[in-house]
């Protein structure tokens, strides 16, 4: 049976199609430059997982 390609993604900072698979190092962005822009991003404040996410069971608002 041969073997299935790759799903591919968009890379999720500059939207570039790359292969999802253990070839991709940086999976599932398409470069390190890509996954470093993105880490910064997330470093500075620039994303962030929003405040308002839903109560989970047990939680005393």
């Amino acid at each position: 049976m041969p073997e299935r390609p790759a799903p591919e993604v968009n890379c999720p900072h500059c939207g570039k199609k790359t292969p999802f698979s253990p070839d991709n190092r940086w999976r599932p962005f398409c470069s390190e430059r890509c996954r470093m822009v993105d880490l910064g991003e997330w470093f500075n404040e620039e994303k962030r997982i929003p405040e308002d996410s839903p109560d989970w069971p047990g939680d005393e608002s």
